[in-house]
């Protein structure tokens, strides 16, 4: 039988009943503590480079698409094992699938460290993004599984908490450490860190154990897994929300990961630790906006607002943080680090408003086909920013044309519109028959 999809302003309030067998605190320090330390990890991965660019760059003699493609080969092997991802989470618990992950993560960090090369670096990069590409929905579908769903904003917020820390840690800490020891001693204490954190999820956090009785016997048939992806991806409602999704969660990550730091730099005329400093308060302002986005989320419900309208809003805030910033309002960057970092986090509720949508076994697959589209998108815009700019003549010593970089952003934030346009649409629903 398929799915039957409720209406995006209902919410389930009531407990499920295998949360009896463990305090709530229990699950806190077992379950989403060890998982987002996990997604910690994957942020100051994803992020790192923003600091450390200027010295790669000049180290290997890169061109800001090489640069761009460098960082962003990251987001397209996570993309890459979205879709599978989902059907092993929901099939095997994110639990193991967390750890043997991990531990290909740590081999790809250990392989940046040494190596000297583009292409040595790319597979590294690759196989670092591979590693923590389960690191978020690992935690949200554990989430899932632990949590009630009305309560989901609030402790997918509590986990993506983690996150803003991993992309607080890439800044003025990541930043004194390579002015220090260089970039590569950056990677083999990131190594180190990966290790342990697999240690941790496999000795603290327990298996889930679904006592609902509501699986059905072929709920983990293969077949099956990729026909719930069928499901999800003829859902007119997921679309919906995906593209604007995409788009804005991309150039958010473009931004937040690599090309924030250039625009201070060259645009701003911002010293590299002015650059760490301000990046700091984007990521501040990112932390913020996760735990107060995510409680406000939470109380708002209560009056029957639903989530969409609170994406809604964020996505108009954050589209005009991202004028000021074209339009070269430097005399306020800092500002506009902070609020770009607290109103782009607004697409981050879209996990649990899918959540609240699809039924308990598809979770995993619908947010990892979210997770998807967010990666492709980060890599197609954060290297296609990089060629927009290079159109422009280099300025040297890993600096570009502010030109290009203002052309570039202009760019995204008209798709980035015409994708609001999309989701200012009137939500609708698909019903699927049964078999």
């Amino acid at each position: 039988m398929h799915p039957e999809h409720r209406d995006t302003s209902v919410v389930e309030t009531e407990p499920r009943p295998e949360h009896s067998d463990m305090a709530s605190k229990r699950i806190f320090v077992t379950v989403l503590i060890p998982f987002g330390l996990g997604y910690f990890l994957s942020y100051l991965f994803r992020t790192v480079n923003v600091v450390i660019a200027p010295d790669l760059a000049r180290d290997l003699q890169l061109t800001a698409s090489d640069l761009g493609f460098l960082t962003s080969i990251y987001f397209i092997l996570f993309a890459a094992f979205q879709t599978p991802l989902g059907v092993i989470l929901d099939r095997y618990g994110p639990r193991r699938v967390q750890i043997v992950l991990l531990i290909i993560a740590a081999a790809g960090s250990a392989l940046f460290a040494i190596s000297d090369s583009m292409v040595f670096l790319t597979i590294a990069r690759s196989l670092i993004g591979l590693g923590v590409s389960g690191c978020l929905m690992a935690a949200l579908k554990a989430n899932a599984q632990w949590y009630p769903k009305a309560r989901l904003p609030f402790f997918n917020a509590c986990t993506m908490t983690f996150g803003t820390f991993g992309a607080l840690t890439a800044t003025i800490p990541v930043e004194v450490l390579a002015e220090l020891y260089g970039w590569r001693m950056v990677f083999f204490v990131l190594t180190a860190f990966t290790i342990v954190i697999a240690v941790i999820t496999a000795f603290v956090i327990p298996d889930f154990e679904n006592t609902s009785g509501q699986e059905k016997p072929d709920e983990h048939i293969i077949r099956k897994q990729f026909r719930d992806l069928g499901y999800i991806y003829r859902d007119r409602f997921f679309w919906q929300i995906a593209v604007v999704t995409t788009l804005h969660g991309g150039v958010f990550l473009s931004y937040q990961a690599l090309w924030m730091g250039p625009w201070l730099a060259d645009v701003a005329g911002y010293s590299p630790a002015q650059v760490a400093n301000a990046m700091l308060i984007f990521n501040i302002g990112m932390f913020v906006g996760v735990i107060g986005l995510g409680f406000i989320s939470d109380r708002l419900q209560s009056f029957g607002i639903g989530l969409i309208t609170i994406v809604r809003a964020g996505v108009v805030a954050s589209l005009i943080v991202q004028i000021s910033i074209a339009a070269e309002f430097t005399s306020i960057a800092v500002l506009l680090c902070a609020g770009f970092g607290f109103f782009g986090s607004s697409t981050l509720l879209v996990y649990a408003l899918l959540a609240q949508n699809f039924p308990g076994h598809m979770v995993g697959k619908v947010n990892t086909a979210q997770n998807m589209l967010i990666f492709i998108g980060a890599f197609i815009i954060q290297w296609g920013i990089g060629v927009i700019i290079d159109f422009w003549p280099s300025l040297g010593e890993g600096r570009y044309d502010p030109a290009g970089q203002q052309f570039a952003l202009t760019t995204v934030i008209v798709l980035e519109v015409i994708a609001f346009i999309w989701l200012m649409m009137p939500t609708r629903r698909d019903t699927f028959v049964e078999d």
